[in-house]
């Protein structure tokens, strides 16, 4: 076959210049299943930042003061560990799910085409019309009615820009401090204002021009299909077999007879398309298993009294032999790796501390001596609460059990951290040279919530040089 068409794509003119796509609306089974996907799924974007457990969001990626909550837990950058887990899980789910199942996340899932096919594409259908009335519109001089279209299209395109750049400023500094910005004076909150039009500014580009072009140019996930997909991965598939010969239409003709396959070659497939790809030509890197090919296809096979399925989610194997299967030892290897991931996954998080202290000894402070019998060394900590509430912390000696005293410099023993945030300070330790075991001595620090010990610190007493014990 010829695969020339693999060196361009649809959107790219052979001098380089856009080529701008009119997809025809479809309409179908699967156009209606994504429809109701897509509302689940923006009821959810749009109402998960008022949502609180404990107190805190559901869900919060602050990254300009490090915070991150995820199902009312708040991590901090000393949990990075467990981040770097999630990561390589989740992008080892994505190549077990693309390997078994192709592009099924682009399709139904992504925002992108969320936001692109059900909400400002169903806008565009409303004001421009379909496939025929869109070209009739681009090619039309600017008029009257043109204007007024392309203004009221592109004034609700930035209304809802500018919607969805607030919640998307909610999930990352959180809904009261959102508040604050859009309740106060501009001039108070110019960081925050500048940051909402910013992201108004992208999503207007992205949804209004940019469009397909952030799937095809921008996200590597459709160039990855190269390296995740095999002849066993399911895909939207043209069934060329039963498709092929192509030709046009009789009505009352025998095609089977004439050597003609089932594809009337209406060009329907790739009218639909929003990549403006022909799925007849094998799986693409622009395809976005968005399913409208399928529905358009299906529609015909009805018109023409053939039965659906000719552009199918199919694999190729199973396409050319009947042969193909889903997990293969391919799919059952990286499911394996996946498991034990996702174990260790869970047990760092149901381990992971309340609290994250830190204790050290304050670089170039001297050895002091209290008394013939005591030396003192001065140490700085932090105590950073990950809880949801206040806690009071306290720091108890565990060993040696003997000869040794802390005391927290002119404060009290007590230390309240207020709900995720940090607290720190100085304390001084006292050593009996009795319990000295060299210039260097061991030391075991509690931190106790109460009498709760939540966690065990180490660290070491410089004193003087002494002989150590036997």
């Amino acid at each position: 076959m010829d695969q020339s068409f693999r060196d361009s794509v649809a959107t790219i003119s052979e001098k380089g210049s856009r080529n701008f796509l009119f997809p025809k609306k479809p309409k179908g089974r699967y156009t209606n299943r994504r429809q109701m996907m897509s509302y689940v799924l923006l009821a959810i974007f749009f109402s998960l930042p008022f949502i609180k457990i404990g107190g805190q969001p559901f869900l919060m990626l602050n990254v300009l003061e490090r915070k991150f909550v995820i199902f009312g837990q708040i991590f901090w950058p000393e949990d990075f560990f467990i981040f770097v887990i999630a990561m390589i899980t989740g992008v080892l789910f994505v190549a077990v799910f693309t390997v078994a199942f192709g592009r099924l996340f682009c399709g139904w899932i992504c925002p992108q085409t969320i936001f692109m096919e059900h909400v400002f594409r169903r806008i565009e259908y409303w004001i421009d019309g379909d496939r025929n009335q869109q070209l009739r519109l681009a090619r039309m001089p600017w008029n009257g009615e043109k204007i007024r279209k392309r203004v009221i299209k592109n004034g609700i395109f930035y209304a809802i820009s500018f919607t969805i750049a607030n919640f998307f400023l909610m999930y990352i500094i959180g809904k009261d401090a959102w508040f604050e910005i859009v309740s106060d004076a501009p001039s108070e909150h110019l960081g925050g204002l500048s940051g909402m039009l910013i992201f108004s500014g992208v999503f207007f580009f992205v949804f209004a021009w940019f469009r397909e072009q952030a799937c095809i140019i921008v996200c590597p996930y459709g160039r990855l299909q190269g390296a995740m997909l095999d002849r066993n991965s399911v895909v939207i598939a043209y069934d060329y077999l039963r498709g092929e010969k192509r030709g046009k239409f009789r009505k009352s003709e025998d095609r089977k007879a004439e050597g003609k396959g089932d594809c009337i070659d209406c060009n329907q497939c790739v009218d639909v398309c929003p990549t403006g790809i022909d799925i007849r030509n094998g799986t693409q890197l622009e395809c976005i298993n968005c399913t409208a090919c399928i529905d358009a296809c299906d529609n015909i096979m009805d018109k023409t009294n053939k039965p659906r399925g000719l552009i199918r989610y199919d694999s190729e194997n199973n396409i050319a032999s009947g042969t193909g299967k889903i997990f293969t030892g391919r799919v059952k290897a990286y499911m394996g790796i996946l498991v034990v991931l996702l174990s260790i996954f869970t047990y760092l998080l149901m381990s992971r501390a309340d609290v994250e202290s830190i204790f050290l000894r304050v670089p170039g402070q001297p050895l002091t001596k209290v008394d013939e019998d005591t030396y003192s060394n001065a140490y700085n900590f932090k105590l950073l609460n990950k809880t949801a509430e206040d806690k009071v912390y306290q720091f108890k000696v565990i060993e040696p059990t003997e000869g040794i005293r802390l005391k927290r410099a002119g404060e009290s023993e007590l230390i309240e951290v207020k709900a995720s945030e940090l607290a720190q300070g100085a304390v001084i330790l006292y050593l009996d040279t009795d319990q000295m075991t060299g210039m260097t001595t061991d030391i075991k620090i509690g931190v106790y919530d109460g009498d709760e010990l939540v966690e065990t610190l180490k660290t070491s007493f410089t004193g003087p040089f002494i002989k150590p014990k036997k």
